[in-house]
């Protein structure tokens, strides 16, 4: 009775180390996947970090060339107003010569 005892408590112990061995392994292969996982996280982030940076400078863009755009009507309209009033101008010194 001893020795089948000392037999089943070893067939116990190798079942426990065989068990052992694959959850060593899953937690190993868990350890990898979060490994590559932390990996493509820090890429996304250092992504994520140069689209902000590259959005705050399309945004100045833009605002720059709206102010362009405001400042180009303004003129724009500057310059109607000049040249309805020539317009204006030259209608009154060709009515007078028309006239006489």
């Amino acid at each position: 009775g001893h020795d089948q005892l000392l037999k089943m408590m070893e067939e116990r112990m190798m079942d426990v180390e065989q068990k052992l061995r694959l959850v060593k392994r899953l937690l190993q292969d868990k350890v990898n996947q979060l490994k590559e996982q932390l990996s493509k996280n820090t890429k996304a982030d250092a992504m994520v970090k140069d689209l902000y940076v590259e959005n705050a400078q399309l945004l100045k863009a833009l605002e720059m060339t709206e102010q362009r755009q405001k400042t180009a009507e303004r003129k724009n309209y500057l310059l109607e107003e000049k040249i309805a009033n020539l317009n204006r101008i030259v209608k009154n010194l060709a009515s007078p010569s028309f006239n006489s």
